[in-house]
Parts: C-alpha cells; sequence; structure tokens
C-alpha cells in the first residue's frame, strides 16, 4: 500500500510539472533548451572533489544531493588538491551517498527525478592520488580522466559541465590525452562541449589547461584566495544580516533534526561551503542563465576578458600555487553595485535598505538569503511528508520574456499569473540590473512601487537600440521563504 501511495504521488508530482510547462508556453515563456538525444534538458555535471582536504567539499556533497533532480549528474570523482596531495577519498562520497539513500523515500515525494542511491554510486570513480602536472602525461589516465573522456564522446549534444572543487589534473588528464589521440578537428569539437568551473587554482594544471586550450570555456578567480568572488558565500558583510551564514543557522536548518543526511553536513572550519557556487548558476530557478555567465546568477556574475596579475592577490593565500599572468581571457570576477531591499513593518512592505554594497562578491552574496532558505527547504523535504514542508513558488508572466519598446514610451511588466503549489501568500519585486544589458551606467526603475505583480514601466530615452534586464522576484511565505524568478529582457528601439 505505501508503495502505491508513493506512486500516486510521483505521478501527481510529475503531472503538475507537465502542467506548468504548459502554462509557461501558454503565457509566452518558453525557454530556450538544449537539443539533446535523451530529451534532458537539464545541465550535465562531473564533479572534481579533493574531499576530505577541508570539510566543505562535505557541505557540498550534502547539498549537491538535494538538487539531484536539478542537475543531470554524470560523475562525482575524487581527486588530489594542492591541500591534499598524495590522497583521494572515494570513500567519503559513499558516506554521504550512504545517509542519503536513508532519506530517498521521503526526499522523492517532493520532486520527480530524484536518482537512487545505486545510480549515485555508479558515479563515483577517483583521479590519480598525484598533485597538479605530475599527474599529466603518458601513462597518468585514471577512472576519472576516462570517464570525462567517455562523457565528452557520448551521443549527448548538452555541454559538460566540470565542476572543480580540489585541483583539476584529472581534467588536464583528459585534455592530454584527447590532444594527443583525436583529430584537430575532433579535439576541437569536444573541447568545445565542455564548460568548467574551477574554485580557484588549486594546482598547477589550471594555467596549463587555460595556457594550451585557449577556446576552453573556463570560469575562474585564479590567483590569491582573497581576490575570489566564490568567497561571497562565506564573506561577512558589515551593515547585513548574515544569520543565514551563521553556524547557529546551519545547526538548526541543516545539521541538528534534518535526518541522516543533515547530519553529515560537518560544521565550518575554514569557510561555509566555498565549493558551492562552482554549480549554483545551473540550477534552473529562472534567474540562472548558465551559458551567460555575465548575466548573474546564484553563483555570482563572470565576464571575459584577460584580468591584470595585479588584481589576481598574487601575494595572497593559494596553499602554494604559483600565481601566473592570464594568456588569454577567462570568464572571471565582474562588479555590481546592489542595495538590498528590507521588509517595512508600515507602507510599502519593502524598501531600499539605505545602504550601497559593491564588488565582485556582491554579485554572489546579494542572493545568498534566498539560496540558503532554499537549502534550508530541502533539507526539510528530506524528514517532511509534502504537506508539511514548503515549496517554491512558481512565477509566470502575461507576456513574452523579451519584449520591444520604443524609447520613452509606457508599458508593463504583468506577473499576475504566478502562483504557489502550498497555497502561500505571494510577495513580488521587479529590479533592474544595470550591470547586465547595455545601459550600465544608472538603473531604470520601476515607474511605479515596484514591490506589485503588475508595475508601470517607461522606456528611457535612447538614441541607438538598447537593452535592458529586469528582475522579478517571487517570494512565498512559506517556511522557510522560497524565491523563484523571472527575467524579462527589454529591448529599447529609438522613435
Amino acid at each position: 500500500m505505501i508503495q502505491i501511495t508513493r506512486l500516486l504521488k510521483t505521478l501527481t508530482l510529475s503531472v503538475f510539472s507537465l502542467a506548468l510547462v504548459a502554462l509557461t508556453a501558454c503565457a509566452g515563456n518558453v525557454k530556450e533548451s538544449n537539443s539533446v538525444s535523451n530529451g534532458d534538458s537539464r545541465a550535465r555535471m562531473l564533479v572534481l572533489t579533493d574531499i576530505e582536504a577541508d570539510p566543505d567539499d562535505a557541505q557540498t556533497l550534502v547539498r549537491l544531493l538535494l538538487y539531484a533532480n536539478e542537475i543531470d549528474l554524470q560523475g562525482l570523482v575524487a581527486t588530489t588538491s594542492v591541500h591534499q596531495q598524495t590522497m583521494v577519498a572515494p570513500e567519503s562520497i559513499h558516506t554521504i551517498i550512504d545517509a542519503y539513500e536513508k532519506v530517498y523515500p521521503t526526499l522523492s515525494q517532493h520532486a520527480p527525478d530524484y536518482p537512487t542511491a545505486n545510480e549515485l554510486r555508479a558515479l563515483v570513480s577517483q583521479g590519480l592520488p598525484t598533485y597538479g602536472m605530475q599527474g599529466v602525461g603518458p601513462g597518468h589516465d585514471s577512472q576519472g580522466s576516462e570517464k570525462i573522456i567517455e562523457l565528452l564522446e557520448n551521443d549527448d549534444e548538452r555541454p559538460l559541465w566540470i565542476s572543480v572543487w580540489g585541483g583539476p589534473n584529472t581534467l588536464a588528464q583528459a585534455l592530454y590525452k584527447l590532444r594527443e589521440t583525436r583529430s584537430d578537428s575532433e579535439l576541437k569539437r569536444l573541447v568545445s562541449k565542455l564548460r568548467v568551473y574551477t574554485i580557484s587554482d588549486q594546482d598547477d594544471s589550471a594555467a596549463w589547461m587555460r595556457e594550451n586550450f585557449p577556446n576552453l570555456f573556463y570560469i575562474v578567480s585564479p590567483g590569491g584566495y582573497g581576490a575570489a568572488t566564490w568567497t561571497g558565500i562565506s564573506t561577512v558583510v558589515d551593515g547585513f544580516d548574515n544569520t543565514t551564514i551563521s553556524n547557529q543557522w546551519l545547526a538548526n536548518n541543516i545539521q541538528q533534526n534534518h535526518g541522516p543526511l543533515g547530519a553529515q553536513y560537518p560544521d565550518v572550519a575554514y569557510g561555509v561551503e566555498g565549493d558551492t557556487p562552482s554549480w549554483l548558476n545551473l540550477i534552473p530557478n529562472g534567474l540562472n542563465t548558465p551559458e551567460r555567465p555575465d548575466w548573474g546568477g546564484w553563483g555570482g556574475r563572470y565576464e571575459r576578458y584577460v584580468p591584470e596579475l595585479s588584481a589576481l592577490d598574487p601575494e595572497g593565500f593559494t596553499g602554494g600555487v604559483p600565481v601566473e599572468a592570464e594568456t588569454r581571457p577567462i570568464w572571471t570576477n565582474a562588479n555590481d553595485t546592489y542595495e538590498p531591499h528590507v521588509y517595512s513593518d508600515f507602507g510599502r512592505s519593502l524598501e531600499p535598505l539605505g545602504k550601497t554594497f559593491e564588488g565582485y562578491r556582491v554579485t554572489l552574496w546579494r542572493w545568498r538569503d534566498e539560496f540558503q532558505n532554499d537549502f534550508a527547504a530541502r533539507m526539510d523535504w528530506t524528514t517532511k511528508p509534502y504537506e508539511e514542508a514548503n515549496h517554491p513558488p512558481v512565477p509566470a508572466l502575461n507576456h513574452a520574456e523579451r519584449l520591444t519598446v520604443s524609447s520613452g514610451s509606457y508599458y508593463n511588466l504583468d506577473a499576475r499569473n504566478s502562483f504557489d503549489p502550498d497555497g502561500d501568500s505571494l510577495q513580488f519585486l521587479w529590479l533592474n540590473y544595470p550591470e547586465v544589458g547595455t545601459m550600465p551606467t544608472e538603473p531604470v526603475n520601476v515607474d511605479s512601487a515596484d514591490n506589485m505583480a503588475r508595475v508601470h514601466m517607461r522606456a528611457p530615452e535612447v538614441e541607438q537600440p538598447q537593452e535592458l534586464h529586469y528582475i522579478l522576484k517571487v517570494t512565498d511565505r512559506g517556511s522557510p521563504r522560497l524565491t523563484r524568478y523571472k527575467r524579462v529582457i527589454v529591448e529599447v528601439t529609438p522613435d
């Protein structure tokens, strides 16, 4: 009887997901998707992790498994790094998967497509227990490097994201072998399928890859860790509420009374989940656009250029990895100027804080409370039935996600069709993202109250076509409060 009940819940969730797709299409909001042989539009990803070098890899893996229905995980590879040069620890990955197995029956009630524990175990492999370039070259193939090659050669048109939490030499070995054994045209085709995000440079093979494969899509904040966007996940910001990265918040919402998987989340030793930004932008939340790092998302915002060596914190901490001048453009640090909105007891429910923050870390921590609450809600999914937990709202526009308007004209942005699967009340907020688009100097703000479902807009006066990005944030009033987004791109044309 229990198994029948679970089956019915799974079918209900699947029907609900199809209904959302149909609603989105009717509203003119069909998203661009990659054409793949198996019909799966999720981002596919392989992880390289120096798990056991720092507790934050285990923290990140616990979180990642809660999103294993949203991202098509295809490999979990234990590796070395500058912080762990002679060992790999695949057994630690298995320990966390064992805990996942215990919560899977409850977790899978909340959303379709969660893999089983056995499916996850089949993804685990390892690189060589060798540091950096010492593990790259003839005779240095490993389970992990061969897995990367296998995935690249699969009949799957989707890009393969490599999320690197430690040293990337397993990927470097795969690229070395491909260069030695494939034609130039085939090598070019396979490299074009790769998308790499490394948490700084944790061995000396990273710079080698960027130099030897100049067309490799690569997101990184190279150099000293003090100059890295990913540190925004754990930065304590003066003048801002940092509760959601506090040890007490983690204990209350993740570690304690949240079942076997929560109990596997270790205490902070050096920083909270330093590796998590390497894949946060792959979560389909309506804000993230993985192929456009310059558009910003939960994992931060990045621009493609050749950074100056002086901007890389060359004397800062790297664990011993040399800081070298970049030889070609990479996706790296971008700066945002951001003024948070805060709750108001009277009048308009959301008001600007009155304090502005600037910098590359801002591109990430500006979304931090929202992705932390999302993490807490999913951890609740491991111990609570569907009816007792919170689930994210569903933003829906009454117009297309791309609009064309005339210079100086009036128009509306409208999300009145948005709803919440749990029946929760919704809060709306519309924001211009001035750093994204072609008018980055000043925000082109909403022409009415910005916290209504339907807002009034006036296009700026322009002499040539300009592009504006507006972010809709829809937040429910469940517990914890959850946020989803829509990005509206407005092209303003001259009269």
